[in-house]
């Protein structure tokens, strides 16, 4: 519990910080979007690239983690998807409430979290599953979110129309260049990694102090309740469930690989989701409460995990 408690301590810290900036007048109304469009834009396509481009831990790859965890990822996300389709949410809506449901905070509780619990061995599996829910996941939505944008058109015109704007999205194009670098063997220059190594580091703080803002900001009324219950269920009861499945049962894992695939996978939502809201102008309301709410809850859930955990 002690160890969960410190990791996730400094993220309701900068979330509050915000709620307390903006209820004391710090910063103002316009402040949460302004802190949004730095992160969307800047900080995070920096993190992201900075990222691959130095992704040394991708050498070594767990085919099989990789699978299981996506599985489980995926699994959450198409259920969650469905099901709030059928309760009439619009497809972008529906796409984002998906991520939040599949999205862990694998970055900035994750890698943390596992090397307390696994030591150096937990690094990998944590940075994995950050590409994979950063990078991959966030790629899928916003592919499907730019191709519903074109129901109407022919094919040829649908994916040129589409290749075109996320040819323009930094959050999708940031991950590919850093790929490039990192496939090149060529190394950045030291005072350009540095750059966007401090660029990257305000990504994260400011995206949570963003939600803080928003939190202040919003009000309780016409609240999704059923929605947000549902959002947390999924991410922290279903896709560690699932993922438990797939590392104990179906796919043959290497003991510390599989346990961090669940406590990873029962990891509270990411602010990811969030910035996918702000990114195209959709409500976060829902999205800051869900982050909010799973974070505490799984103080609880993650907890137990912790205590089954075997010593290594």
């Amino acid at each position: 519990m002690l160890a969960i408690v410190n990791v996730a301590l400094p993220i309701f810290g900068l979330i509050f910080v915000g709620f307390f900036a903006y209820r004391l007048g710090v910063l103002g109304d316009a402040s949460s979007a302004e802190l949004n469009r730095f992160v969307v834009y800047l900080g995070l396509p920096a993190l992201l690239f900075e990222s691959m481009a130095k992704a040394s831990t991708l050498q070594t790859l767990n085919i099989t983690y990789t699978l299981a965890f996506t599985a489980g990822m995926a699994a959450v996300f198409l259920v969650t998807l469905a099901t709030r389709m059928r309760s009439g949410v619009l497809f972008k809506d529906a796409t984002i409430d998906a991520v939040a449901a599949s999205y862990p905070n694998a970055g900035f509780l994750g890698i943390p979290l596992c090397a307390l619990t696994f030591g150096q061995a937990g690094i990998a599996p944590a940075v994995i599953a950050t590409i994979l829910s950063a990078c991959i996941l966030f790629a899928v939505a916003i592919i499907l979110i730019e191709v519903s944008h074109q129901p109407d058109k022919r094919v040829a015109q649908t994916l040129r129309l589409v290749g075109g704007r996320l040819l323009k999205n930094p959050i999708l194009v940031a991950p590919l260049l850093g790929c490039l670098v990192a496939w090149s063997g060529y190394p950045l220059p030291q005072s350009l990694q540095r750059f966007f190594e401090l660029l990257g580091a305000a990504a994260g703080p400011c995206a949570l102090v963003s939600i803080g803002l928003f939190l202040a900001a919003a009000k309780l009324r016409n609240l999704d309740v059923k929605g947000l219950g549902l959002l947390v269920a999924m991410k922290l009861l279903v896709q560690p469930g699932i993922t438990a499945l797939l590392v104990f049962v179906v796919f043959p894992i290497p003991t510390v690989w599989a346990w961090s695939a669940l406590l990873l996978s029962a990891l509270p939502i990411g602010n990811g989701p969030f910035m996918l809201a702000a990114l195209f102008d959709r409500d976060a309301k829902l999205m800051s409460h869900a982050i909010l709410a799973s974070t505490l809850l799984s103080l609880l859930t993650v907890s137990i995990i912790l205590a089954w955990v075997p010593t290594f």
